[in-house]
């Protein structure tokens, strides 16, 4: 099971409590004083009075998965190299790295009569550093099946096995998690801490949850049924049987159910599995941008609504981005006719387009909207998207910059709204801070530790290359986009800054 660790709070009324055990109206009542009169106290309809019919139909389809795999040791040095001792005792800590066993646990659950079953990519994998050795299904009545994994896809962490049976094997269907709803019914069958066969329900608290941790596929059906270690990969059903989600994680500051657990939905899970199933390869479009969402502050800074499109931080030299002309400060708000929103990333619209489709950009550029035409490349796999560090096409937070301390407050800062203090700079100061003699723009001298710079990680030695997109070579040029800005009723101004190392981000520092 993936966590996402955080603290909530509920509060729990007891008035919508009794409107839901009574099936009465909002604000209905009841005569207390002819108790013949009284209505019998049935659920509301639609809430079933018992799972039981239901669980005894879908379970039998639903496993337990068991894997022995080995996971790569990295290597360590020899602690007595370089002494008398090198050679004494061997090799401690080995050359090359070693392996080590290890086994997971999950869920899963038989979508066709010959043995064809669905779960996590992360049960099989461990969390991708884990090398196969066996696979072992295991069904409601104890047999056991040895199952060959027929593939599997990182970025939506989906995988297809088969088992071999000499028998036709129950089986369940996906169904249209797009018909789901907030506060429909739903029951999860798997095996949390390795109880096999648990049953929990629950109602459906948000559909296209966005959890902020980016990738292509960061959209899931949001429950209240408890869902726990080991319900990886295991079914979410709605009341006709159908497999609506895949559970896949939960968010906890505890490790068990607190009530907030992630399904993967049927609508995006169906099509993938199908195609693992035909062994055909999963080709997913690609822009080659670094992005983050319009922040409150990010938004105020441009004078643009919050949560309406997603910010460009950088764009890919060479790939799809860049032919079509985007820039690194735009503002995406529609891709394919489609509107860039919380629960419908840019990130997940494009790599649900085939890549070679020319799709429409709409876009803020310097407050002006303009559309742009792009041709989708291929989005690499997860592992190449890796190794070159760009990102799942959704960037660093640009309101973590950085994790030094700031330097202390000192007198006289240059622009005291900002919380900065800067100067121009020069050839022999860009020496001195490891960039190159060309760079322009001004240096951080001083950050007051009380401002929204230094509470984005802005410190000493940093470089503004732009406020507001234009570029800034003398402090006045900075005072100048602090004016506007303020005489614009925004609340922020949007920084281009740079680290040594590092490349350049944009970052959105509240004015006081």
């Amino acid at each position: 099971m993936k966590y996402a660790y955080g603290v909530t709070s509920a509060l729990l009324l007891a008035g919508s409590a009794v409107a839901l055990v009574t099936g009465n109206p909002a604000g209905a009542q009841v005569a207390q004083n002819d108790q013949s009169q009284m209505a019998p106290i049935v659920p509301r309809a639609g809430a079933p009075a018992s799972f039981a019919e239901l669980t005894a139909q879908l379970q039998p389809a639903v496993v337990n998965i068991s894997t022995r795999q080995r996971i790569r040791v990295q290597a360590q040095g020899n602690p007595f190299a370089g002494t008398p001792f090198e050679g004494l005792f061997g090799n401690p800590g080995g050359q090359g790295g070693g392996t080590r066993e290890a086994q997971s646990l999950g869920s899963g659950f038989i979508v066709s009569p010959d043995g064809y079953v669905v779960t996590n990519n992360h049960v099989i994998t461990a969390d991708g550093q884990g090398e196969i050795e066996t696979i072992t299904v295991t069904m409601p009545d104890g047999t056991d099946y040895p199952a060959k994994l027929i593939g599997r896809d990182a970025a939506s962490d989906l995988a297809v096995l088969k088992i071999s049976a000499n028998r036709s094997l129950p089986f369940v269907r996906f169904g249209d998690s797009r018909q789901a709803r907030v506060g429909d019914w739903v029951i999860a069958i798997g095996n949390p801490f390795g109880l096999g066969g648990t049953v929990t329900s629950g109602i459906i608290s948000a559909v296209y949850r966005n959890t902020g941790n980016g990738g292509a596929y960061d959209r899931y059906l949001q429950t209240d049924a408890a869902i726990n270690r080991g319900n990886s990969g295991g079914p979410m059903f709605d009341m006709k049987g159908n497999v609506i989600g895949i559970n896949n994680a939960i968010f906890s500051p505890t490790g068990g159910s607190v009530g907030i657990g992630f399904a993967i939905p049927a609508e995006i899970a169906a099509p993938i599995v199908q195609k693992l199933r035909s062994g055909q390869a999963i080709e997913r479009g690609y822009l080659g941008v670094q992005i983050q969402p319009l922040s409150d502050d990010l938004a105020a800074s441009l004078g643009l609504p919050k949560n309406r499109g997603e910010f460009v931080q950088s764009v890919e030299p060479g790939q799809a981005a860049a032919r079509a002309g985007l820039q690194a400060g735009d503002v995406v708000v529609k891709v394919d006719g489609k509107d860039v929103t919380p629960e419908q990333t840019l990130s997940f619209i494009v790599a649900n387009e085939q890549p070679g489709a020319r799709i429409p950009i709409e876009l803020i550029r310097d407050g002006r909207r303009q559309t742009l035409t792009a041709t989708v490349g291929k989005r690499p796999t997860e592992e190449e998207l890796a190794q070159r560090n760009f990102g799942n096409d959704n960037g660093a937070d640009a309101d973590q910059f950085g994790q030094a301390r700031p330097q202390p407050s000192q007198q006289g800062l240059v622009e005291k709204a900002a919380g900065v203090a800067v100067q121009t700079m020069t050839p022999t100061i860009a020496r001195q801070l490891g960039f190159s003699e060309g760079v322009s723009g001004l240096v951080i001298s001083a950050v007051d530790d009380s401002s929204d710079a230094a509470a984005k990680g802005l410190r000493r030695g940093d470089v503004i290359l732009s406020a507001n997109n234009r570029p800034v070579t003398t402090p006045a040029d900075l005072e100048a986009a602090i004016r506007s800005a303020q005489s614009g009723n925004r609340e922020a101004v949007l920084l281009r800054v740079q680290r040594r190392g590092q490349p350049a981000i944009y970052v959105p520092v509240r004015l006081r």
